[in-house]
């Protein structure tokens, strides 16, 4: 049996001394909430990440919310004080931040500096599940040790997805 690597975000939690599960699944799965349904977790404590450019930043930021939620754009602007902000493609999500979509963790970015804005439903959860930095790979850990780690800026700006939309009427 082929040994696991261990990668760098992995290896950080370790050396900070940050209590950690990782949860391995299919890596061909590319949809938060059937990484979600993989792991055995709920879907509100598994978050997704999504890179955001904003006109008038330099640089792209990274905004993380539960997968089963989806993202508001005019929100996470008000909450930077910008104009507009933009989903980055998936191409341009991967160059900029080097890591594969399904795969782009703020945990692997931390040396890079990036602004990371965590919904505040994170607040809610205990723990939250966010990417570990490659596809097939999450990192489970309390949510305050993520925030402290990370520097996140909490905000609110994650949306019902329309499936609990439908429910609700």
């Amino acid at each position: 049996m082929a040994k696991k690597r261990k990668l760098n975000s992995v290896r950080l939690l370790e050396a900070r001394k940050i209590p950690h599960e990782i949860h391995r699944y299919d890596a061909r799965i590319r949809d938060a909430e059937e990484v979600a349904a993989a792991v055995g977790l709920p879907a509100e404590t598994v978050f997704k990440t999504l890179v955001a450019e904003v006109p008038s930043r330099k640089k792209a930021i990274l905004v993380l919310l539960p997968c089963n939620r989806t993202l508001n754009l005019k929100r996470l602007a008000k909450a930077l004080g910008a104009k507009k902000v933009a989903l980055a493609s998936h191409a341009d999500a991967e160059k900029l931040t080097g890591l594969q979509v399904g795969g782009i963790s703020a945990l692997a970015l931390l040396q890079k500096r990036w602004g990371v804005y965590l919904d505040r439903r994170a607040l809610e959860q205990s723990h939250i599940v966010i990417s570990a930095g490659e596809r097939g790979m999450q990192a489970r850990l309390e949510t305050k040790d993520l925030i402290d780690l990370v520097s996140c800026e909490i905000v609110d700006v994650a949306d019902a997805s329309n499936d609990e939309l439908a429910s609700a009427d």
